[in-house]
């Protein structure tokens, strides 16, 4: 299943409890809510036979059915509806299944969780329950997951700011800067060689026997 062609009523249907009586048809044999509607936008519960008869006889419905006291739909009623390749299917009852949601792995013997080992070298992807063949996913609802994690990593990746060009920048700035000083030092260095010694002068002492002006 691809994340462009999840429709908008999957995650209703993974939500929907299934398999209660209907309070509408009490007294009748098949009052077992069991059937979904996907053409009804409108928020829904699972309904019966009889309902659908009487609000949903023109629309396209979904029976849910129960293995291992799970959820299970036959694919013959998805795949013109649904993309499911990447789901591990069930051969129940001579007919071709998925599960709708992931089940728990954990066995309880003796009153203690046990998790049963399997030799199978394929797993779920979201969930690491054994697979039997090369799928990705054991369940609809683990395969939703997998969509929404693929989703949001691509909105994270999407956000992030590349500083690449930045960094290149101050340090070609800094470089400049730098070059420009050692120019600078090197042209104040050469100045300075080039100017002469200052010049010594020898002051004199003056000879003889200074001569002063007459009083009169």
């Amino acid at each position: 299943m691809k994340k462009e062609l999840v429709p908008s009523w999957l995650e209703l249907l993974l939500t929907t409890q299934f398999f209660t009586i209907c309070m509408s048809h009490l007294s009748s044999a098949r009052n077992e809510c069991n059937l979904f509607c996907i053409d009804c936008e409108a928020p829904q519960v699972a309904f019966c036979y009889y309902c659908r008869q009487r609000h949903h006889s023109t629309h396209r419905v979904i029976q849910v059915r129960r293995s291992s006291y799970h959820d299970v739909v036959r694919v013959a009623e998805l795949h013109d509806i649904l993309d499911i390749s990447d789901v591990q299917t069930y051969v129940i009852n001579s007919a071709t299944v998925v599960f709708l949601n992931e089940r728990p792995q954990q066995q309880r013997v003796c009153g203690v969780s046990v998790v049963k080992a399997s030799s199978s070298s394929y797993s779920c992807e979201s969930c690491n329950r054994a697979l039997l063949d090369a799928f990705r996913f054991c369940s609809l609802g683990c395969n939703l997951k997998g969509i929404k994690e693929d989703m949001e990593t691509t909105v994270v990746m999407g956000n992030k700011t590349d500083y690449t060009s930045n960094d290149d920048d101050m340090d070609l700035s800094t470089g400049s800067t730098a070059n420009t000083e050692n120019n600078r030092e090197s042209y104040s260095d050469a100045e300075y060689c080039e100017k002469p010694p200052p010049t010594k002068t020898t002051r004199h002492r003056r000879k003889g026997i200074p001569r002063r002006a007459p009083f009169f």
